[in-house]
């Protein structure tokens, strides 16, 4: 890949939803959005090898992709139409101040996640053009063939051209109907940022900030939905770690091994006021209050030794009874290796694998190579972790995987 390529690749890291949430607003159509941002980024490959990246990218983006939508209204006659809607609904919003809905990029997840879509359909949509995310990361995070993934993805973008879907934040009314899959596809996205798929990097904060920005606007548009308070208080615990997450050379470091100074007190405290409003409003902790208690026992815990592993056992098992998730139940195999020992963990993990529910998954491998590893099995864990290497789609991730196999095949010599 040339240099102007990860540039171009970087700026639409950053800059890509908000580009799309714009021409969406713009053309008033989510496919052509993402078209016409394309077709600009196409000419960014071909243009600023000779001219040089602009200083504001993300703006000269943007700007072609108008220049382009433009031009499609000029060849089709609706010009003059299309200046006067826009000059309308400028008009509008300058005589509209009661509402907060000033942000594009709400209007996309609102739009991306509308009823006439189905679930899976609304999650890819919103993951694709909201999150940035590639086909092949989402059908990594989803254990989905990419195929199946990209047609999803042409068929919802068809699917709300036909139903003439408004680019806009719904009604009030209409908000709970949306509110589950928002909320679903705003996690999502920090997870990606939080545990990147793919590429050369462990961490995206960008996408995670993004997410986390738009979880709180969620959260007060619906400040009697319990779920809404637990997923910031999720994700405000887990980026407090972000400091301590990556070493200096880039490599993944282990909780045990995180400098808890470093871990922003401020997100910490933030997480802990949300999860209180959450439990306050009394329907009950739900899937992100739990995993959002969970974050907590780490958070506040002085060291790994200090935290409450019987406690985080007693909150997986809740979890995995009200989600039935594969990956809940690793999770839960990892805090009770804690708080009971390898042999018990190793169980509930051999479990799953006859399960085959993670199958293509580089969890299993990866945790059971652990477990193997603690009770002195080294040829078995080494197998285990080269497996793990071979399936996980980041790099830094394989690195340290093949490191941990080549450790124990030293130890064996």
């Amino acid at each position: 890949m040339s240099d102007i390529q990860r540039r171009v690749e970087a700026v639409w890291r950053i800059e890509g939803a908000r580009i799309v949430a714009t021409l969406a607003r713009m053309v008033k159509d989510l496919g052509q959005a993402e078209d016409l941002a394309q077709e600009a980024v196409a000419d960014a490959l071909s243009q600023w090898p000779e001219s040089g990246v602009p200083r504001n990218a993300g703006a000269w983006l943007t700007t072609v992709a108008k220049r382009k939508a433009i031009d499609v209204w000029r060849r089709n006659g609706r010009l003059d139409a299309k200046y006067r809607e826009l000059a309308d609904e400028i008009a509008r919003e300058q005589l509209d101040e009661s509402g907060p809905f000033d942000d594009d990029m709400l209007r996309l997840v609102f739009t991306a996640c509308h009823p006439v879509l189905g679930r899976e359909a609304q999650v890819a949509l919103t993951l694709r053009v909201v999150g940035g995310l590639s086909t092949e990361e989402i059908s990594r995070m989803f254990l989905v063939e990419i195929p199946t993934i990209q047609q999803r993805i042409v068929r919802a973008k068809r699917t709300l051209a036909a139903a003439k879907v408004p680019f806009e934040v719904p009604e009030p009314e209409e908000w709970a109907r949306r509110l589950d899959t928002v909320l679903s596809v705003i996690y999502l996205t920090f997870t990606e940022g939080y545990a990147a798929t793919s590429g050369e990097n462990l961490l995206r904060t960008d996408l995670a900030n993004e997410a986390l920005r738009l979880g709180r606007i969620v959260a007060g548009l619906v400040p009697r939905e319990p779920e809404a308070h637990a997923l910031v208080s999720l994700m405000e615990f887990q980026a407090s770690r972000f400091a301590t997450r990556i070493s200096p050379d880039g490599t993944p470091t282990l909780l045990a091994d995180q400098d808890r100074s470093r871990w922003d007190r401020g997100q910490i405290t933030r997480g802990i006021i949300a999860l209180a409003r959450a439990d306050a409003i009394g329907r009950g902790r739900g899937n992100y209050a739990l995993q959002a208690a969970i974050a907590r026992c780490h958070a506040t815990a002085l060291s790994v030794e200090d935290t409450d592993w019987e406690h985080i056992v007693a909150l997986y098992e809740a979890l995995a009874g009200l989600t039935g998730n594969p990956v809940v139940e690793l999770n839960r195999a990892v805090a009770v290796s804690m708080a009971y020992g390898a042999i018990e963990a190793l169980q509930i993990v051999d479990e799953i694998a006859a399960s085959d529910a993670l199958r293509g998954s580089h969890l299993l491998p990866s945790v059971r190579g652990e477990l193997l590893t603690r009770l002195g099995r080294h040829p078995e864990a080494r197998s285990e972790l080269v497996t793990a290497a071979d399936l996980t789609g980041n790099s830094r991730q394989r690195d340290i995987l093949l490191a941990k196999a080549a450790a124990l095949r030293d130890t064996n010599a």
